[in-house]
């Protein structure tokens, strides 16, 4: 059972008998009394419970996912938690802003929940989902095809959308970054998609944890002249910032906790 599935489990077991204590909880699911202390220390930190003597309590409307998006979510999640809690100061109330559909910008999204009146264009369903919850903010999902694990949108129709908006940030992320061919996507519609998108916005800000930089994926979206700004974490090694600074890329690298 993998780390992401076996929190999954958890929550339901939650949610089915809310009080459960921690051995109870490591004996329905069959590990250490330690190991379920961990993930539901972890599930605290992304707001699905709150930690209570001897066990946990779910928040109203637990964080679920399809697998292949949460396993994504799981990944270097303490590295694209830092990134987004840097990028998301470049967004104040009221700000037209377009995100992709990939988990470091949904973890972005997580920290934009606390803003009013945003604009928002994304493909990301479940960008589209968390976001939309408050109703002073006008969330735009764009048409098109539903991509086969069922967390983004792409195609023609979305393409349509883009050609008729502006928008003043895009945030997006990416499966690989080198400084030969930018920003690049294993999905070749949505990398095309992307491209587009850049085009309509005024500066393009690209959340890039450091397990993708050096990585040169299926199909390029952006090329680095077109990056306003690139964040990444800590993780980056001494060699590729020098690199960075000489190619004349700003970027942040920012601390994970």
């Amino acid at each position: 059972m993998t780390t992401y599935v076996r929190r999954q489990s958890l929550i339901q077991l939650l949610q089915k008998q809310p009080g459960s204590r921690v051995p109870e909880l490591a004996h329905a699911l069959e590990v250490s009394k330690g190991t379920i202390r961990n993930d539901l220390d972890a599930l605290e930190a992304e707001g699905v419970l709150t930690r209570v003597h001897g066990g946990a309590v779910l928040k109203s409307k637990p964080v679920h996912f399809d697998i292949s998006f949460g396993l994504r979510f799981q990944e270097n999640a303490a590295a694209k938690r830092a990134i987004a809690r840097e990028a998301a100061k470049l967004v104040s109330d009221g700000a037209s802003i377009l995100l992709d559909a990939s988990t470091t910008i949904y973890y972005l999204s997580q920290q934009l929940a606390q803003c009013n009146r945003l604009r928002v264009l994304t493909n990301g369903i479940e960008v589209a989902k968390l976001l939309a919850k408050d109703p002073t903010s006008t969330v735009v999902l764009m048409g098109g095809i539903v991509n086969p694990e069922g967390s983004s949108v792409s195609g023609n129709f979305s393409e349509q959308v883009i050609r008729d908006l502006h928008v003043h940030k895009a945030f997006v992320s990416c499966s690989g970054f080198s400084l030969e061919r930018g920003l690049t996507d294993v999905h070749f519609a949505e990398a095309q998609l992307k491209s587009k998108a850049i085009a309509s916005a005024r500066e393009i800000f690209a959340l890039v944890d450091s397990s993708k930089i050096g990585v040169e994926d299926l199909t390029p979206f952006a090329s680095v002249e077109q990056i306003t700004h690139l964040y990444t974490d800590s993780g980056l090694s001494v060699e590729w910032a020098e690199r960075l600074r000489s190619a004349g890329v700003t970027f942040t690298i920012c601390s994970v906790d």
